[in-house]
């Protein structure tokens, strides 16, 4: 699903990232981990075609098979909106929509009919134990309802990777051990493919793999026990 090779990143004179390779099969769910300042973030920010590398001409990029490097800006957004969901720490939901309305948003920018796609986000919130909550906005919803509902967001093209940066780390322990376990079902339901930053043990060691990074590098990688 998803082959990097040689991925570099350069901040001023700091080396970030040091030719990183990896690859990650479809239905995977990898965590990344290692201390702050290793390049996990920048690592999954670049995966997530949200940066580019410094070496655009060395490094290679593939996600399902769609050479990633070689897109141009539009084409770029295009694949990104119609392949890829983001899940980050501060859910980032925008305040003066309510969970349906924050939910759709992607879908809109895909250009899909409206009530296609207002039919899809109510499932996924009902799925997610937030039939109720629907008309709430972010004000009104827990940190938990909230992560749950960009969730929700994420999930709204049916995208084939997530990419998650520390999802949990600004949750209460019993809203992050459901968060974690909700990753496993919709792995299960739908064979996505989850790629997550985490600080959080628990879900490190419930992942299918655990890539540890050091110092701009992937130091290790093995299963989780």
């Amino acid at each position: 699903m998803i082959k990097a090779a040689k991925i570099q990143k350069f901040y001023g004179e700091l080396e970030v990232l040091k030719k990183v390779d990896l690859q990650i099969n479809q239905g995977e769910i990898v965590a990344i981990v290692g201390p702050s300042g290793a390049g996990k973030t920048t690592l999954l920010q670049i995966l997530g075609t949200l940066d580019q590398p410094s070496n655009p001409t060395e490094a290679s990029l593939r996600i399902d098979g769609q050479s990633i490097l070689q897109l141009k800006d539009k084409q770029l957004s295009k694949f990104r909106n119609a392949n890829i969901g983001f899940i980050f720490q501060f859910h980032q939901l925008l305040p003066e929509f309510n969970a349906l309305e924050n939910v759709c948003i992607p879908g809109f920018i895909a250009q899909r009919k409206k009530e296609e796609v207002q039919t899809e986000a109510k499932r996924l919130l009902t799925f997610l134990g937030l039939a109720d909550r629907i008309d709430h906005k972010p004000n009104e919803l827990s940190g938990g309802e909230q992560q749950r509902v960009a969730v929700a967001r994420a999930l709204i093209n049916h995208p084939k990777v997530i990419f998650a940066d520390e999802p949990s780390g600004n949750l209460d322990t019993k809203s992050a051990k459901h968060l974690h376990e909700l990753f496993f079902q919709l792995r299960d339901k739908f064979n996505q493919t989850f790629v997550i930053v985490t600080h959080n043990e628990e879900l490190a060691s419930m992942a299918d793999r655990k890539l540890e990074m050091i110092d701009g590098k992937i130091v290790a990688s093995g299963n989780s026990v």
